[in-house]
């Protein structure tokens, strides 16, 4: 389940069993890695763009960067 917002601006974070977690410390390090990587990601894109790619490539191989990050916890 992805994370989502709460209706108060606020993201929820879910457990693989679906359950949200409560933990205010591990909501507060997963809502700034959220927020590093959002302006990580602006910044390339509008550097990208202002180099003159084309917006929507750069998008997909952002997107594309996402698909292939691999979870090395899985049981």
């Amino acid at each position: 389940m992805a994370a989502r917002d709460s209706g108060k601006g606020e993201r929820v974070w879910y457990a693989a069993d679906g359950s949200p977690i409560s933990c205010l410390e591990k909501i507060k390090v997963l809502n700034q890695n959220h927020a590093e990587l959002r302006q990580l990601c602006q910044d390339a894109l509008e550097d990208a763009v202002l180099m003159g790619c084309d917006e929507a490539e750069v998008r997909h191989a952002l997107h594309e960067l996402v698909d292939s990050l691999s979870q090395p916890f899985k049981s």
